[in-house]
C-alpha cells in the first residue's frame, strides 16, 4: 500500500460518458419544450354571457366570449372562434368596437331548458421557419331557458 490512488478510486468521481450526453439532451428536450408547456396556460377565456335568458320564438340565443392569450407567437389575425354546441362547431363573429370578443348564436330546441357548450378558438403560431395550426378550449358552460312569465 504505497499511499497512491488506484484508476478504480477515480472512476467513481468521473460521470460516465453516457449520462453526461443525456443530460445534456434532457436539458436542450426542457429548453425547447418551455414553449409548449407555457402555450397550454397562455389562453384565458371570460363568458360574458348571462348564465340565464328568456326564451324567445327563434330559439337562438347570443353568447360571448373575451379571449386573452399570453402565448407570444399567436397570430392574432388568423384567429377563427367558434361555440361548440352538441358536437357542432358554429362560427362566430367579432363584436362591434370591441377588441378582443366574439358573438354567436347557440340553439336551444324548444323543449330543452338548457344546454352546454364550449368555446373554441382555432388559429395559426409562428414556429421555427413558418407556421403550424393550434387551438384553445374554454371550460365547459351552461344556459339555462326560462319559460316567459
Amino acid at each position: 500500500m504505497g499511499g497512491g490512488f488506484s484508476p478504480a478510486q477515480f472512476q467513481l468521481y468521473l460521470p460516465a460518458p453516457s449520462g453526461l450526453a443525456s443530460s445534456r439532451m434532457f436539458k436542450k428536450f426542457l429548453l425547447l419544450s418551455l414553449p409548449l408547456l407555457l402555450a397550454g396556460c397562455a389562453s384565458n377565456f371570460t363568458n360574458l354571457t348571462p348564465t340565464r335568458q328568456v326564451r324567445n320564438a327563434e330559439n337562438q340565443y347570443t353568447v360571448e366570449v373575451q379571449f386573452n392569450s399570453r402565448q407570444q407567437t399567436l397570430r392574432w389575425h388568423t384567429i377563427k372562434p367558434y361555440v361548440l354546441v352538441g358536437g357542432e362547431l358554429l362560427p362566430m363573429r367579432p363584436t362591434v368596437l370591441m377588441k378582443n370578443r366574439w358573438e354567436g348564436l347557440v340553439p336551444v330546441p324548444a323543449g330543452a331548458s338548457k344546454v352546454e357548450y364550449f368555446y373554441k378558438f382555432e388559429y395559426e403560431s409562428t414556429t421555427f421557419g413558418g407556421f403550424e395550426n393550434d387551438s384553445a378550449r374554454s371550460p365547459k358552460y351552461q344556459l339555462k331557458v326560462l319559460d316567459a312569465k
